[in-house]
């Protein structure tokens, strides 16, 4: 009764808080759904003056939306409490969905503007609504009533994780705390847009120019034309007759794999290292900041560090159960990357000699260009072999749609009717094994200097049954365009990528729950990446393999013994692969770790990462981490803050669905029903865990990752 005594009181003070109204002019395109299919955003006429207003309209409407919510004079209820809170904030949902996608995807000055504007007043709009007392009331009458209201299993899900997001997001706090709280999450939320900003800028930058065509040995003729190309495209002067060899997101590029010319790797592994080290992108305060402020966030909200209050929501659970893993995996992997530098520097060594060269000590702008001609002695192919049945659009239709067929049924077709945000971007409508149309979706697959790094998946409209939704999703990758009239050839490493990004369409595609809270890929970050890994293993299926891997040119099927040769190599540089990414996830782990009052200064940004890699044993010269702390954007803006380990993570589900696979007869028909049914099409409708073992029969396996990527640990002493 004292409960609903003090909602009373809540409800009634929350009528003196003025709302502003949610105006929007008519003609806004988000003012209303998207009136094309399965509300397909009408890119068309959407321009940049379109967000603002209509991020300001959104936020206003969802403020009243909740306000209404939590001064309901009935009592809470499951229907006038969650489910409208999940029917709120739909126009705001729409404009910020497309702006997030497209500012990640095609940005411009204006956008960025823009986003430097809202974020901190997005982050604002979370509060007001999860620091809410009335409303927190509300939920928290119900979570406590849970027992006696019947809910069916997703409703009872639905009520747990809002209440899990209520208690996470502060609500308990007291008045002067959540004031801070509400600081310390604007400043956040700035910091990781400038963050992202500072990198991408960085990273434009950072492109190398190179004025002799004779450094560029190595390189094919499409590649040779691309890179003149790019320097046309800058349109400066100073770039007339040259070329431009643009950074990608991670630490190694790929030119480095390919150029003869050792000093001009040189070049662009500095370059790479350097970017947001000072000058006007510089990212060392920004990082400092931001790792501060997160680790005083963590003691506000009752945590050691950000990293304890982050996993506590994860499936690995603890800070402890990560390092563990991390812990046990390194020395291995470690160990593997050694005998690799090893087999390497023998090769050096031994060119020298035939040379009459000096010879040299490995170093990280080596190590792809020599691992390449280790793999073709070894397993006698390169890359270069490969490249001509790699083709995209065959690698897409006859491969990852082909695949997506055989296992679940589905059926793509390209459609052009559709408007679309770039050029290059192509549109597919996405039929079910019954025929009918199961969604849509969006590949966008090369690279601007428009787009962030890297590649990944996103949802411009997410499937929910309470909405009669279905899903719209997009796949983007950084494939460098050829020239004009040239193929699109992609290395295998670029195929298993394309793959792995379609799994995490799948999972969004598949998507059958009744509330878009708990929908597609709305699960923990440890499981996100377990269906994309998983979907890698058709890329190398023989039957997959066959179907997709023709040369571009004469239709011819990669040959069987080069096929078998590409398949044996899968498990080469497994231990740089492996040492690089734990590199990486292990300085995510040591930065967000940290308690309040421990964190570095700016200037001991640098000190700090070598000292903790060093410290974990994962500091090896020749193997740079994946990504440096100044442009590690998963971490410092793109939502993956201590959470970058979760790759590795949930590979241990991946390869043991794998093995599953393999075991009950690979790609046919009713594995894949199987694994849409337990796990694809369940989104975070119930504990994830609990979904995988339905599906897998026990608990996971980390044996097949051993496997896989050819590790063994060390053993325990008895």
């Amino acid at each position: 009764m004292k409960i609903l005594q003090l909602l009373t009181v809540l409800s009634t003070l929350m009528l003196t808080i003025p709302v502003q109204a949610a105006t929007l002019d008519a003609a806004n395109p988000f003012a209303r759904a998207s009136t094309l299919p399965l509300q397909y955003p009408a890119f068309d006429k959407i321009h940049d003056g379109d967000f603002r207003p209509a991020f300001e309209a959104g936020m206003a409407e969802q403020r009243a939306e909740a306000a209404a919510i939590a001064r309901n004079p009935e009592a809470p209820t499951f229907d006038n409490t969650l489910v409208a809170l999940e029917r709120s904030g739909g126009l705001l949902d729409r404009v910020q969905t497309v702006f997030s996608n497209i500012n990640a995807a095609n940005t411009n000055s204006e956008m960025q503007k823009i986003q430097t504007e809202m974020s901190p007043k997005l982050a604002a709009h979370r509060d007001a609504i999860f620091l809410d007392a009335a409303l927190f009331a509300r939920v928290q009458i119900l979570y406590e009533q849970r027992a006696k209201l019947g809910l069916d299993a997703e409703s009872a899900q639905l009520l747990k994780r809002t209440y899990t997001q209520f208690i996470r997001a502060g609500s308990p706090l007291s008045d002067v705390d959540k004031t801070r709280l509400r600081e310390l999450n604007a400043q956040l939320s700035s910091l990781t847009t400038q963050f992202q900003q500072n990198v991408l800028k960085a990273t434009r930058n950072a492109a190398v120019v190179v004025d002799d065509v004779k450094l560029l040995d190595g390189f094919s003729e499409p590649q040779i034309a691309a890179a003149a190309n790019a320097a046309n495209a800058a349109k400066v002067r100073e770039l007339d007759g040259k070329w431009l060899i643009a950074m990608q997101n991670t630490t190694i590029q790929p030119a480095l794999a390919q150029l003869k010319n050792r000093a001009l790797r040189e070049r662009i592994y500095t370059a790479s290292i350097g970017r947001s080290v000072g000058g006007a992108f510089d990212n060392t305060a920004v990082v400092a900041q931001i790792v501060r402020l997160r680790a005083e966030r963590a003691k506000l909200l009752g945590y050691s560090s950000h990293a304890a209050y982050v996993l506590e929501d994860e499936t690995a659970g603890s800070v402890a159960a990560v390092n563990k893993m991390l812990g046990e995996l390194a020395p291995p992997a470690v160990a593997n990357a050694k005998k690799e530098a090893a087999d390497i520097q023998k090769l050096i060594d031994a060119q020298a000699r035939v040379e009459h060269g000096k010879s040299f000590k490995l170093e990280p702008w080596d190590w792809a260009f020599y691992a390449e001609q280790v793999r073709a002695a070894k397993y006698a192919f390169d890359e270069a072999q490969v490249r001509p049945y790699f083709e995209l659009d065959h690698v897409l239709k006859d491969g990852v749609f082909y695949a997506a067929h055989e296992l679940y049924g589905l059926s793509f077709t390209e459609r052009s009717d559709l408007p679309v945000y770039q050029p290059d971007v192509r549109v597919f409508d996405v039929s079910d094994r019954d025929g009918s149309q199961l969604g849509i979706f969006i590949a966008d697959y090369y690279a601007r200097d428009s787009k962030q790094g890297g590649a990944w998946m996103n949802a411009y409209v997410s499937q929910s049954r309470l909405f009669g939704w279905k899903p719209v999703v997009a796949n983007h990758l950084n494939i460098p365009k050829p020239s004009a009239g040239q193929p699109t050839l992609l290395s295998f490493d670029e195929v298993t990528t394309l793959f792995h990004e379609f799994g995490h369409a799948v999972h969004g595609l598949f998507s059958n729950v009744q509330y878009p809270s708990l929908a597609g890929t709305a699960v923990p970050r440890d499981f996100v990446e377990y269906p994309s890994q998983y979907n890698e293993m058709w890329a190398r299926d023989p039957k997959v393999l066959a179907n997709y891997a023709k040369h571009w040119q004469t239709g011819e099927a990669l040959p069987q013994a080069l096929a078998d040769k590409v398949l044996a190599a899968a498990k080469f540089n497994q231990g740089f692969k492996t040492t690089e990414y734990i590199a990486a996830a292990i300085a995510d782990q040591r930065w967000h770790q940290l308690a309040e009052g421990k964190t570095p200064a700016a200037k001991d940004v640098l000190a700090f990462e070598d000292a903790a890699l060093k410290q974990a044993g994962v500091a090896f010269a020749p193997v740079a981490p994946r990504y440096h702390t100044t442009y590690f954007s998963h971490v410092f803006s793109g939502g993956y803050s201590a959470g970058y380990y979760a790759y590795l993570w949930s590979d241990v589900l991946a390869r043991d669905t794998e093995h599953w696979m393999k075991t009950h007869g690979g790609l046919q028909r009713a594995n894949g029903d199987f694994l849409r049914a337990k796990v694809l099409s369940r989104g975070r409708s119930a504990d994830v865990l609990t979904l995988f073992k339905d599906f897998y029969g026990q608990d996971p396996d980390i044996a097949p990752l051993l496997e896989n990527r050819g590790l063994v640990l060390a053993k325990k002493k008895t």
